[in-house]
């Protein structure tokens, strides 16, 4: 066989977290990624006439930003001739950037090929050498889906000892707005609002000094009450300070979200960590085919009774809580102890949007391994720097089973190693001589984060990583759980269930919370804050003074509150009535930095193409199917990890490939028809984003089916 040229290989890994905001903001972004993602699989005719297919890679292992992997390919020397079937093996580094759902192989090295049945080692030399020589010139760039779907990686970055305890839990009958206060109200003088505010919650609270009473601010309407956490009524008529206000208010908002019907939501005030589901009116129940589950039908939130123990059963935050009544007392129920039927609900049906946090299922394990993908980027020394801002001189309190300790008194996660200090700024590690600076980008960060417990407000910091570094930048990434979004046993929740104790003096700063917020999960969008909060409860971001910021997602966490308020000074964005909690309308942190890159040209090495706006290299597209090379193949051709290449026929059936021809095995291997499956699912995925992205009126999460949930846990279905 000739020396053959292969010039395009692409490896898919799955998206996390994306929003239909984003996908205007970043539409041309992603128009040039979805070009790039031809179908499998892919033929590239070499300089001497000969063709290389390359199928869908099975990607192995991921480890931080690196991962392994095996594709199987097929070559032909000239038309006619008849081909040779094999498998390589590679090892690269990756870059990932969420908003555009695109992963970049920076380096990659052939590891190994096999041509099963040829023993011919010169051969496979050559072939070896040019796939090393020609690979790496290439910018090897595809969408971040057929990860989750196809990784094979059984060993997952598990979080320990998260708090699982049931916050309170009230169900009401009508519209209600859980209105939360961490711990108890602390009224301070507000110089802009010119009048005591409360800035230990998220909402706007305020005290008018004409009649005394306290005024809640609910978006769409004003709520009044003469006692502080409770009583507040709507108000049609304003007093003259507080109509000001909102004046004001209305002016700044330039997002707004839809009025509800039925007039203003009831008001309930928590200064504990709580949550709030709902019916409206009695509660009515229909059937999940198949199961013998129920679901509350005239419900926004998750809700379920298994008719065999009579239980009812909620989802909050990723976790589950079971009850004999919907008043309660409620306990927590592990995702791989409910009841079996939990597994059963189908795919593209009512409530599917549960299925990632039922233990087993295939929208669980997606979940998990997107979890462990990192939004990575590349760190100037020279540019890169932060500020850190203390209430006093810094106060620093040791970590629990570590000798770490951190500042308590600031908004940034300042933490003390020894005689060194480092801090977490936007997903980059600092370091300094001293707590107040000056800080200089960190190609390393202490050992002992590994063990920060739970229990620890710096707990996300353990997933913000250093992978490698040069004279001139450092290349850095962090995973979802510095967001919030940790592997729990086989699922994923959101935050660590943990209640941490604000610093409160002349300044309040506020901890990543997680219960409160109704927060809610898909694999397109992320999570999100629900239906409860989408009418415009915290458009107040004109008035940035002893702000807050609620869960972690809303900006970096610990990024100081005292800039634009909550959401910045735009305000927040509503996705199909859920409120995108996602920094700036993005997935990715480090947006908000002018110092890093998620690009590295210069170490991708592509060929020379366009450039685009920022100057940067866009690589060449090669065509997915050269001139003269007949219709395109089925993506029906898989190998195993011992090298075996294996073509499933329509019928199910696998053929297994000897030499020049294809035999049946002795056995059909049954973890091909796993590969077969995660591989349509991968397809199905890719498929359903896309929908999405281009207005399509997705109905199930993960199966594009007519489910009728208006929850906020599914794709595509949103409140």
């Amino acid at each position: 066989m000739s020396v053959m040229r292969i010039a395009y290989i692409s490896l898919f890994f799955y998206p996390y977290c994306m929003t239909l905001a984003r996908c205007i903001l970043f539409g041309s972004l992603l128009l040039f990624a979805f070009t790039a993602i031809a179908q499998w699989p892919k033929e590239i005719k070499a300089k001497n006439g000969a063709i290389i297919t390359v199928y869908q890679p099975q990607p192995e292992t991921l480890n931080g930003n690196r991962t392994t992997g095996r594709a199987a390919f097929s070559a032909v020397e000239k038309a006619g001739s008849e081909p040779l079937f094999g498998v390589f093996w590679y090892t690269a580094n990756i870059t990932t950037d969420r908003d555009t759902r695109m992963i970049t192989l920076e380096s990659i090295k052939i590891d190994e090929v096999k041509l099963p049945g040829i023993a011919d080692e010169t051969q496979l030399s050559k072939l070896k050498q040019l796939l090393e020589q020609e690979i790496p010139t290439w910018g090897l760039s595809s969408s971040l889906d057929d990860l989750t779907a196809t990784l094979e990686q059984e060993q997952a970055l598990v979080s320990e000892n998260l708090k699982n305890d049931p916050p309170v839990i009230y169900y009401t009958k009508t519209p209600t707005t859980l209105v939360l206060v961490d711990g108890e109200p602390k009224l301070q003088p507000d110089d802009q609002l010119k009048m005591n505010r409360v800035v230990n919650s998220a909402f706007l609270i305020v005290e008018n000094p004409e009649d005394k009473k306290y005024y809640l601010y609910g978006g769409q309407f004003w709520y009044a009450s003469p006692s502080l956490k409770d009583g507040y009524s709507p108000v049609s008529t304003l007093p003259k300070a507080i109509a000001t206000i909102d004046q004001q208010l209305k002016k700044s908002t330039t997002e707004k979200g839809q009025k509800p019907d039925g007039g203003p939501p009831a008001v309930l005030v928590s200064t504990v960590p709580a949550e709030v589901i709902q019916s409206t009116g009695d509660a009515k129940f229909a059937n999940i085919t198949g199961t013998s589950l129920l679901y509350v039908s005239n419900s926004p939130d998750d809700i379920f009774k298994n008719i065999s123990d009579q239980n009812y059963y909620v989802l909050l935050a990723g976790r589950w809580y079971a009850s004999a009544k919907l008043e309660g007392p409620w306990t927590f129920v592990a995702s791989d102890k409910l009841p079996a039927d939990f597994g059963k609900i189908p795919e593209g049906s009512d409530k599917d949007n549960v299925l990632a946090f039922v233990a087993g299922t295939p929208a669980s394990q997606d979940a998990i391994r997107d979890a462990q993908v990192p939004q990575t980027a590349k760190v100037d020394r020279k540019k890169a720097t932060t500020s850190v801002s203390y209430d006093g001189e810094p106060k620093f309190e040791k970590i629990e089973g570590t000798s770490l300790e951190l500042a308590m008194n600031t908004s940034s996660t300042v933490i003390k190693s020894g005689s060194q200090y480092f801090c977490v700024d936007k997903g980059v590690w600092f370091a300094a001589a001293s707590p107040q600076g000056p800080w200089s980008v960190s190609d390393s960060r202490p050992k002992e984060v590994e063990s920060i417990p739970a229990s620890s407000p710096a707990y996300n910091v353990k997933y913000v990583y250093v992978y490698d570094a040069t004279p001139d930048v450092v290349y850095v990434g962090y995973t979802p759980g510095y967001m919030g979004c940790y592997v729990y046993g086989p699922t994923v929740v959101y935050g660590t269930g943990y209640y941490y104790s604000p610093w409160y003096g002349p300044y309040y700063y506020p901890r990543p919370v997680t219960y409160g917020f109704s927060m809610h999960y898909n694999p397109w969008t992320g999570w999100s804050m629900g239906f409860h909060y989408s009418y415009g409860w915290f458009s107040f971001s004109m008035y940035g003074g002893g702000g807050y910021w609620g869960p972690p997602y809303h900006r970096p966490p610990y990024y100081p509150p005292y800039r634009g308020g909550m959401y910045g000074g735009r305000g927040p964005t509503y996705i199909n009535g859920d409120v995108n909690i996602n920094i700036d309308r993005s997935n990715n942190i480090y947006n908000r930095r002018n110092d890093v890159s998620t690009r590295d040209v210069k170490r991708t090495q592509p060929s020379v193409g366009t450039r685009d706006q920022a100057g940067n290299n866009r690589r060449p597209q090669p065509s997915t199917q050269p001139a003269n090379a007949g219709p395109r193949k089925d993506n029906n051709v898989y190998s195993d990890r011992n090298g075996n290449v294996y073509q499933r026929d329509n019928g199910g059936n696998w053929n297994q490939r000897d030499g020049d021809k294809w035999q049946q095995p002795r056995e059909q291997p049954s973890n091909m028809n796993r590969d077969y499956q995660n591989r349509q699912r991968s397809v199905q995925n890719n498929s359903n984003f896309n929908n999405m992205n281009r207005g399509g009126n997705m109905g199930g999460a993960y199966q594009g089916g007519g489910g009728a949930n208006r929850g906020g846990g599914g794709g595509g279905r949103r409140r």
